[in-house]
């Protein structure tokens, strides 16, 4: 199969347009136990991505096949295991509103293994232990022992993937292969942002950069009632935030015209962490919400009184992923993509590493 690997981490080049990934033929995967192979059908290009070809997340797999926003169709099974008995939990109480009521689920896609040919997601956490103390605690964004897809296995930058089937997601069959990538990662990860941020009815929220997470974070935002103000450093996307319904945009560490409840920064840059702080009201939240964010300064600590909160967001559990796919349905989210050939994949984390992209980037691997 072609796919896509890290020789060895090291800095993009966008001038010169060099990259550390080598396009390679690869051997095909085969699904062990409890796994499923999966023909990628579309990838979404991701800035964790950028971290693990750059080296900016420790190598845990050599030449690993980066890409954690799949799409595709079920090819082959491996043997089945039991059913991990917390995934029924996981699937029936997902919260999908600012308020923390859950909708009446009821029997669904959710409730039944996956199969041969079924159109499944396969995203950023590919397994955890199911036994240590966080897993126990329906905490399984944190486990100890966690597998992470395009990082510490091989992920969707290729013709096929392998995925442990009680962490793939099937998919609503409103959306098309390309728009729904990007809600694999940017989509879940914002959602559950959004929520650990305490947003409520009616608050202002402060969203800082403006890429895919934070395209996809403000329909939610805005669905649920919420106020939006967008701060990025490109003109473009400054624009995109207003077409989507900010009802202020500006730039990264601008001042926004009115304090916030709450705000999440989406950039991976320290430095705006202060500014950020500097906008919220007392008892605001302040959510960070990359993997990698570089170091943050030192500041004074009034930006921090008044019982503000900083802190991070780790992951993802499937309990956010399975709440946020059912109301990306209802809503429904849209997302703006820039698709790119399997053959591309480099020049797209070139693109969005130099912020050309206006939404997110997709490569199409194979058609249907």
């Amino acid at each position: 199969m072609k796919a896509w690997t890290v020789a060895k981490p090291g800095r993009i080049d966008t001038a010169a347009g060099a990259s550390p990934m080598e396009f390679v033929d690869a051997e095909k995967p085969r699904p062990g136990p409890g796994e499923i192979l999966v023909r990628v059908l579309a990838c979404g290009v991701c800035r964790t991505d950028l971290h693990v070809v750059e080296g900016e997340l420790a190598v845990r797999k050599e030449h690993i096949i980066p890409g954690h926003q799949i799409v595709g169709i079920v090819e082959e099974l491996g043997e089945r295991k039991q059913r991990d008995p917390g995934v029924k939990k996981a699937r029936s109480e997902g919260q999908s509103s600012p308020s923390g009521k859950a909708g009446a689920e009821g029997s669904g896609p959710y409730d039944d293994c996956i199969g041969v040919g079924e159109r499944v997601g396969v995203a950023w956490l590919h397994s955890t232990d199911r036994t240590c103390e966080f897993c126990r605690a329906d905490k399984e964004n944190l486990c100890e022992h966690a597998e992470f897809t395009g990082w510490t296995v091989d992920g969707g930058y290729a013709e096929y993937v392998i995925a442990d089937e009680q962490f793939a997601y099937p998919l609503p069959k409103k959306l098309s292969d390309e728009h729904t990538a990007p809600l694999l990662c940017a989509g879940i990860i914002g959602f559950r942002c959004l929520r650990v941020s305490g947003i409520e009815h009616g608050g202002r929220l402060g969203l800082y950069g403006f890429g895919a997470a934070a395209s996809i974070a403000i329909q939610v935002a805005r669905y649920w009632g919420v106020d939006v103000y967008a701060a990025t450093r490109d003109e473009k996307h400054q624009a995109l935030a207003l077409e989507l319904g900010a009802v202020w945009a500006g730039g990264t560490v601008e001042s926004p015209p009115v304090k916030l409840d709450a705000a999440i920064i989406f950039a991976p840059a320290g430095e705006i962490v202060p500014a950020a702080l500097a906008g919220l009201k007392k008892g605001g939240t302040l959510v960070l919400g990359g993997i990698h964010m570089s170091t943050i300064p030192a500041m004074d600590y009034d930006l921090l009184y008044g019982e503000r909160v900083v802190r991070s967001v780790a992951n993802n559990t499937r309990q956010d992923g399975r709440a946020f796919l059912r109301l990306a349905a209802e809503i429904p989210v849209r997302t703006e993509v820039e698709v790119f050939g399997l053959a591309e994949a480099d020049r797209a984390l070139m693109k969005l590493k130099s912020d050309a992209i206006r939404g997110a980037a997709v490569i199409r691997v194979t058609a249907r």
